[in-house]
């Protein structure tokens, strides 16, 4: 892969923003392009406050924060036009809506205005590669870059190619992404939402199915995730779970709990959200939100993610 000096952020929203804190926290000078009025302004706030997570994740950092973040604002430079920003760009990290028609149209510009053998990674949630790449000029660097929320402080990172991507750029990526201490994975076969949101998405289902059914409240439904299996997935996954739930292992295991959980499958039944569920839910949701008593969500999610991959650091898990 070709030495990556600058990266290009196009889509400056939530993830977009949260994308530029990590490039610049690792050195990269940060090109940034976003079409809305109040792009600019709004990315500056959100890098400034993603930096300073990052500083307090990494202990070892000297001098202050504020000066650790003011010197790296000074790799970040907001552009008015895609063109611009992208031309010179060694690496681009795409965070445009999730909308394939707008996907599309977005990879024609930066196709044609960037170098040929600058890789775009897509920070897409469920789009395939091979879609988006369709109408593209040298679509074989175009690849699946996916990050979890937010990037600049969880590792996850699934890389995939699509019909037209070379194996050398999803390669690169890969490296790329280790390099700068992402956990990538490579996914073999394109499937919407990829691996992880799939993973994800199969647990909303049966909890939104399960207050949606009064069986019990959105807050019991976070309590039995936060302090049960949530606990355990931060330190290792279903598979190592699995193999640690019988003594004699993963086989026994699955001996065991197998037709108990084949029962608990077949029961599970189709759920789809209509308005009224989604009304519904929102008042649950709600009602567990309010019940809080106005605690700011979003810094004790951070606060507490820093400290759980303190902690996974510490023993090294996988």
């Amino acid at each position: 892969m070709k030495s990556v000096n600058k990266v290009a952020i196009i889509g400056t929203g939530v993830i977009g923003a949260s994308w530029a804190a990590f490039y610049l926290s690792k050195g990269f000078q940060v090109s940034a392009f976003d079409p809305a009025a109040d792009a600019e302004l709004n990315l500056t706030t959100r890098v400034q406050s993603y930096l300073l997570d990052l500083f307090e994740l990494e202990e070892h950092k000297q001098g202050d924060s504020e000066s650790y973040i003011t010197g790296l604002l000074n790799n970040l430079r907001f552009y008015q036009n895609i063109a611009d920003a992208v031309k010179d760009a060694d690496f681009i990290q795409e965070n445009g809506p999730e909308r394939i028609d707008l996907k599309k149209q977005l990879y024609v510009q930066l196709t044609q205005n960037c170098p040929e053998d600058t890789i775009i990674a897509s920070s897409s949630s469920g789009l395939k590669i091979s879609d988006i790449q369709q109408d593209c000029v040298y679509p074989e660097r175009i690849v699946l870059g996916h990050p979890f929320n937010p990037p600049h402080l969880l590792p996850l990172v699934e890389i995939i190619g699509g019909e037209k991507t070379h194996t050398k750029y999803i390669q690169d990526a890969f490296e790329f992404y280790q390099s700068l201490g992402k956990k990538p994975i490579l996914i073999q076969k394109e499937v919407k939402g990829h691996v992880a949101n799939r993973l994800q998405s199969a647990i909303w289902r049966e909890a939104f199915y399960l207050v949606s059914e009064g069986v019990c409240s959105a807050e019991d439904i976070d309590t039995a995730i936060t302090n049960g299996p949530g606990l355990r997935w931060a330190i290792f996954g279903p598979y190592l779970n699995m193999q640690l739930a019988n003594q004699q292992g993963f086989k026994a295991a699955m001996h065991h709990l197998g037709e108990p959980m084949s029962e608990w499958w077949a029961d599970m039944k189709p759920y789809t959200l209509t308005e009224e569920k989604i009304e519904m839910l929102d008042d649950a949701t709600q009602h567990f939100v309010n019940s809080l008593g106005g605690k700011n969500l979003q810094l004790l999610r951070n606060q507490a993610l820093l400290k759980t991959l303190k902690m996974r650091a510490e023993l090294d898990l996988p």
